[in-house]
């Protein structure tokens, strides 16, 4: 099941809110003490925790659940530490399981034993999933809190944050689960930032200079050094051309540019080899004077920090001084006992 974005929590009462996991969607299915992990869009997770698959088989009897893989560092959520563990060496696996091993919180039960639950309520379903984990539960196994008070679920979505959640989710208590559908709600953080354009790439499979894919956002440490913290795109086509010709001119080759310089060191530089691509990924520096501002849901990382997700372009900021755009304009959450979360209490650290 999927979620559409809604700007506030409802005083609906026919909702059932839970605590949005910022971690890998994964379906599980338990067969004669065998477990399969299932990413969202099909890939097998199962290799990558192995410390998830020993505790669910001797955990839980034929079932299939729905729910999110997490791993928390110091009782919080760490995506980094979560995404480093989609790693091709069977030994570095193996290491990270013991180092940052994962949990999986449970939300929904689509099958019990040979028992289909996809036509019945979400009511019905949670009731089911309530029982299973309440006999079948363990220490990397955990059942989301849940809970139909609009006012509780708007303090869950303060305080919450602070362990790294991602926000709250509004389940319609009468629905059924229906697989690749938006028909639950999805309430995220979102915030502003003003950002340095220090670079940019080309669209794809366009002739380089004529079309803007993406452009490439900066924040001042208190060193003044300029980090990468995300990107800003999703522009019309009509957009795109019109970047190409008004960014034209702050082009540059300067070998003095912030991200081509010689000193690195802690500093957050754009187009890097990483897990997810072998190669460097080209890009285009540009002079950094331009600054804008952008929409974004959170950060990650440790310092310094980037945005979580694509940023959102908002407006130019002509009135803003690049050297202005630094981290301290972004929020910190107060910090929260990743346990007092999966109780759903609220407590602060």
């Amino acid at each position: 099941m999927l979620a559409s974005p809604a700007p506030a929590i409802p005083d609906d009462r026919g909702l059932i809110f839970e605590p949005k996991w910022d971690g890998f969607r994964c379906l599980v299915f338990a067969d004669g003490g065998q477990i399969t992990l299932q990413s969202r869009s099909g890939r097998d997770l199962a290799r990558y925790f192995p410390e998830v698959v020993e505790a669910l088989g001797s955990a839980l009897p034929d079932c299939v659940l729905d729910g999110e893989l997490v791993v928390d560092i110091d009782q919080r959520l760490d995506f980094d530490a979560l995404t480093e563990r989609i790693h091709p060496a069977k030994s570095r696996v193996t290491l990270l399981a013991g180092q940052t091993p994962a949990r999986y919180i449970a939300f929904d039960a689509l099958a019990i034993g040979e028992e289909s639950l996809v036509d019945e309520d979400f009511r019905t379903r949670r009731a089911a999933l309530e029982k299973l984990l309440a006999q079948h539960g363990g220490p990397r196994l955990h059942l989301t809190p849940a809970t139909e008070d609009p006012d509780e679920a708007r303090e869950w979505f303060t305080v919450f944050e602070g362990a790294g959640l991602d926000g709250v989710i509004g389940k319609p208590a009468d629905g059924r689960y229906t697989p690749n559908k938006r028909t639950l709600l999805k309430f995220k953080h979102e915030r502003t930032a003003d950002c340095v354009v220090a670079g940019l790439r080309w669209y794809k499979d366009t002739e380089p200079g004529t079309s803007v894919g993406s452009l490439m956002l900066g924040l001042h440490d208190d060193q003044g050094r300029l980090h990468h913290v995300g990107v800003v795109g999703s522009f019309t086509a009509a957009v795109r051309r019109e970047l190409a010709t008004e960014l034209a001119d702050l082009i540059t080759d300067d070998p003095d540019h912030p991200w081509l310089t010689g000193d690195h060191e802690n500093q957050r530089l754009p187009g890097a080899e990483s897990r997810w691509r072998s190669g460097e990924q080209p890009w285009v520096p540009l002079r950094p004077d331009r600054v804008l501002e952008v929409r974004y849901e959170h950060t990650e990382g440790h310092a310094p920090k980037r945005f979580r997700h694509t940023a959102r372009f908002h407006r130019w900021r002509p009135d803003r001084t690049a050297t202005s755009c630094d981290y301290a304009q972004l929020d910190e959450p107060v910090r929260y006992d990743l346990e007092a979360v999966l109780h759903g209490e609220v407590r602060a650290k």
